[in-house]
């Protein structure tokens, strides 16, 4: 049995599309058939963090408040994202409605389906972690070290010190003739 929390507060609908040959219609559409109070539309990539429409809409948000997007790809720009939206939607008493998916936070099945996309995203986390850690392990075992290259060699180095001891030359004469930064220079000699 699935019980059903009604929404006291306003509907409100997320919609995204990825450039601006795109048509929100599709979405614009379903969401006023479902009876949204006013629809916000972010024309920009999945990828990208910022989201202003998005950030409006969450600003404007309440306690009782619904969120309906059509797809819910369009909210999160990846699982790790999208959950982590959803957790906060969750805190400020914010239910969310995916119409294509069927996902109704609002809603004990809602509920326990976000749960397992918490359990996936922190698993994708996990996985990612042991990944990175695994190439740093084994980067280390071929006696590589973390960090970048240093941009002066050992004899270019004592070069820098010799030319700067003298002097007779300007950093940037130095840099120049090692073709480096003034900064690189600069660092060599405060850490020499």
């Amino acid at each position: 049995m699935t019980t059903t929390v009604e929404a006291t507060g306003k509907t409100v609908g997320y919609g995204r599309i990825s450039t601006g040959s795109q048509d929100a219609s599709l979405q614009e559409d379903a969401l006023s058939k479902y009876g949204v109070e006013k629809i916000y539309i972010d024309t920009i990539s999945g990828a990208k963090a910022e989201r202003p429409q998005l950030q409006i809409m969450l600003d404007h948000l309440r306690s009782g408040d619904t969120v309906v997007v059509w797809k819910i790809d369009r909210m999160g720009r990846s699982l790790i994202h999208l959950v982590q939206l959803v957790e906060e939607l969750q805190k400020k008493g914010v239910g969310l409605v995916s119409l294509t998916e069927g996902l109704d936070t609002r809603t004990e099945i809602g509920r326990f389906q976000l749960n397992i996309l918490g359990s996936v995203a922190q698993w994708e986390r996990d996985t990612i972690r042991s990944r990175v850690q695994a190439g740093v392990d084994s980067a280390r075992a071929r006696g590589r070290v973390g960090g970048r290259k240093p941009k002066l060699s050992a004899q270019k180095l004592k070069m820098a010190k010799t030319m700067y001891a003298s002097k007779e030359y300007t950093i940037k004469e130095i840099a120049d003739e090692l073709v480096v930064s003034e900064s690189t220079i600069y660092r060599a000699i405060r850490e020499a």
